[in-house]
């Protein structure tokens, strides 16, 4: 019984005893040093990194953004095998799709085959199509690596090569890759407007890149540069492409992909009007020519004539040149009283525990740790309290007899 009766005391004595907080008043400079260094670090991190850097105390939003872009610019490409005299273009001729959204295709260099028409013709030589009798040109195949369907015969490629003959656009076109300078070179000297305008609907905010003081004349004449006219809303195609490390001629001889950035993080707590875009430029294809296969960009596109016989023909064009993506991001922020509160309830959260780091260094390291971990810690027992009262009852016996 005695037992149980001990074991019963000391549950409830673990369940509900009550602990309380003691002031030890500890006459130490280092841990006065410890305790106040570590509660400027944690008003440095408020103060610092929570409401300067990080603007926690700010409700934000992210951009909805819309973007038009024109292409304006001519050039005369060079003569090349299938081009042989020089042909004027336009923005018609080199800007793909002709109406600009936030992507648009600009060609720089191209392979033209001329006049084709739908007929027979010998395969272009490669060892799946080199032949030297009919049955080894399978009647009907569609080789998707080809250029057409095989019709079952073996004919002269050239003098001394045999290839499958195939129905398809007549005269093939011979890929031999893009020429080794850029036909379109003037195309770095087009000029691309780029408008955009964007909203942060949770603080009913509107902005465009064209700025309320800017007229037709300033855009007639100005040409951004990120020094001295950073919002131009028109750009030089070779600047951008500099701008993103990049050389314009060695870039369009075989094509790549080049975005243009614009950042609309704002702080709606200043001045609306310090609500401006920043531009910058990247590649954003590899164009390490040494790891990459088949490097650049490019596609095929075809114009299509019909003769008066009815004859039909088209020119087939494989276009390489530069794709320009517009890539509009940010977010905006302005206070809030909810995220204020939080962020200040983080904080003196983390103040409460500035007493427990400098308990465990007066604990740990300083010489007396001993002397205060004994004080620190008190177990009080009701024997404690009637040894204290005999002890005051002693006393007070001891000065009766004193002053009789």
């Amino acid at each position: 019984m005695g037992a149980a009766k001990s074991s019963c005391q000391g549950f409830l004595h673990y369940a509900f005893d009550y602990e309380t907080a003691k002031t030890l008043v500890v006459p130490s400079i280092a841990a006065g040093v410890v305790f106040r260094f570590t509660q400027l670090l944690i008003l440095l991190y408020l103060v610092g990194y929570v409401c300067i850097v990080q603007k926690a105390y700010q409700d934000t939003d992210s951009v909805v953004s819309t973007v038009t872009t024109k292409v304006k610019g001519y050039a005369v490409i060079k003569g090349s095998a299938n081009t042989s005299s020089p042909q004027f273009r336009d923005v018609a001729d080199y800007v793909i799709p002709p109406q600009g959204d936030k992507s648009f295709f600009v060609v720089t260099n191209m392979i033209v085959t001329t006049n084709q028409k739908v007929s027979h013709c010998p395969e272009i030589p490669k060892p799946s199509t080199l032949c030297n009798q009919d049955s080894q040109c399978t009647t009907g195949l569609e080789d998707l690596r080809g250029n057409g369907v095989r019709t079952g015969r073996c004919v002269n490629y050239s003098d001394t090569v045999q290839t499958c003959q195939v129905l398809s656009w007549c005269p093939l076109e011979e890929d031999t890759g893009p020429n080794k300078e850029a036909l379109i070179d003037a195309a770095e000297n087009f000029t691309l407007l780029i408008k955009n305008s964007v909203t942060y609907p949770k603080f009913n905010f509107h902005r465009r890149n064209i700025m309320p003081h800017i007229n037709s004349s300033y855009l007639k004449t100005c040409v951004f540069n990120s020094s001295t006219d950073p919002h131009c809303p028109i750009f030089r195609l070779k600047q951008i492409v500099s701008d993103a490390g990049e050389e314009f001629q060695v870039m369009a001889v075989e094509g790549g992909v080049l975005g243009i950035l614009i950042d609309w993080t704002c702080d709606l707590d200043l001045w609306a009007s310090q609500c401006l875009p920043k531009y910058s430029f990247r590649r954003l294809d590899d164009n390490n020519n040494s790891r990459v296969l088949a490097p650049g960009y490019n596609f095929r596109f075809a114009k299509y004539y019909k003769s008066p016989e009815g004859t039909e023909s088209r020119t087939l064009i494989k276009a390489y040149g530069i794709r320009f993506e517009v890539i509009v991001f940010g977010t905006a922020g302005k206070f809030s009283m909810l995220p204020t509160l939080v962020n200040l309830g983080s904080t003196l959260t983390f103040l409460s525990l500035v007493p427990t780091v400098s308990d465990w260094f007066l604990l740990t390291f300083t010489k007396k740790r001993g002397f205060y971990s004994k004080h620190k810690t008190t177990h009080l027992r009701d024997e404690d309290e009637e040894d204290e009262d005999e002890n005051k009852q002693s006393m007070s016996m001891g000065t009766s007899y004193g002053t009789q």
